[in-house]
């Protein structure tokens, strides 16, 4: 469906009670715009914001709390002005970040969420994913998803050497890019039946997730009406984000440069 969106050049400071959401920033330090686009977003809404939730795939590759590099510093010290200023801070793991851990969360000054939370965001209720458990027809991938949320292959994975992690998720990604480059379009996109499911398990009308990287807004049809299921974009040349306020939510993007 085509993207239904407004289009701002740069995010704008807004007053009180709104909430932000993201996902699928990738951040690399190969992409330097994007960390200084987040930096921007962040000190433009710290205290103004009421909340903001990330929902995964925040870093390209994420290979343990204990990476302190120079990159993964700046964005921390970031996060931490936002959540110092008053604004609340939340995250959700993604396909790309799945080993971020309580102490992220903790030096970043946030929570970390499960898969699947039900939040409500001024009267809206809306199922909070990072989307990539509802591709169920890439069965391949689902395989890879089960083993690297168990917790003991991750004990296993953080108890390496962090250049042997580096190399791992350098390996594990150029694996993933030559994987999808053959599959077909239709299996790499969220399964309908499982986005209906998801949603009437949980009691909304809304879910809001990334993972695609196709930005757009959905109905959906429920047993007891249309839902809508929003789609938030990657962040390229464009950066995306929901607001969510008491008019209820608006899918933006502006320009990142």
């Amino acid at each position: 469906k085509t993207p239904v969106v407004s289009t701002v050049r740069k995010p704008a400071s807004k007053p009180m009670n709104y909430s932000l959401l993201i996902s699928d920033l990738h951040l690399d330090p190969a992409r330097p715009e994007h960390l200084a686009g987040l930096e921007a977003l962040l000190d433009n809404h710290a205290g103004k914001a009421d909340r903001l939730y990330v929902l995964g795939d925040l870093f390209e590759a994420w290979i343990g709390d204990d990476d302190d590099s120079p990159f993964n510093r700046q964005a921390i010290a970031a996060f931490r002005r936002f959540s110092d200023a008053g604004s609340e801070l939340f995250f959700m793991h993604g396909n790309r970040d799945f080993l971020l851990g309580d102490q992220f969360a903790d030096d970043c000054g946030g929570v970390l969420l499960d898969e699947g939370t039900v939040v409500d965001l001024y009267g809206t209720r809306a199922l909070l994913m990072h989307g990539d458990s509802l591709c169920t027809e890439d069965h391949a991938y689902q395989q890879f998803r089960a083993m690297a949320r168990d917790p003991q292959w991750q004990q296993g994975m953080l108890a390496k050497p962090l250049e042997e992690r580096r190399a791992l998720a350098q390996g594990m990604r150029m694996q993933s890019q030559g994987n999808n480059a053959n599959k077909p379009e239709n299996i790499m996109d969220v399964t309908p039946a499982e986005v209906v499911r998801v949603m009437e398990d949980a009691g909304v009308r809304h879910l809001i997730h990334g993972h695609t990287h196709r930005p757009a807004v959905h109905d959906v049809a429920l047993k007891d009406g249309t839902g809508t299921r929003w789609v938030l974009g990657d962040w390229g040349e464009l950066g995306w984000w929901i607001v969510a306020d008491s008019d209820g939510l608006r899918l933006e993007n502006w320009e990142i440069s």
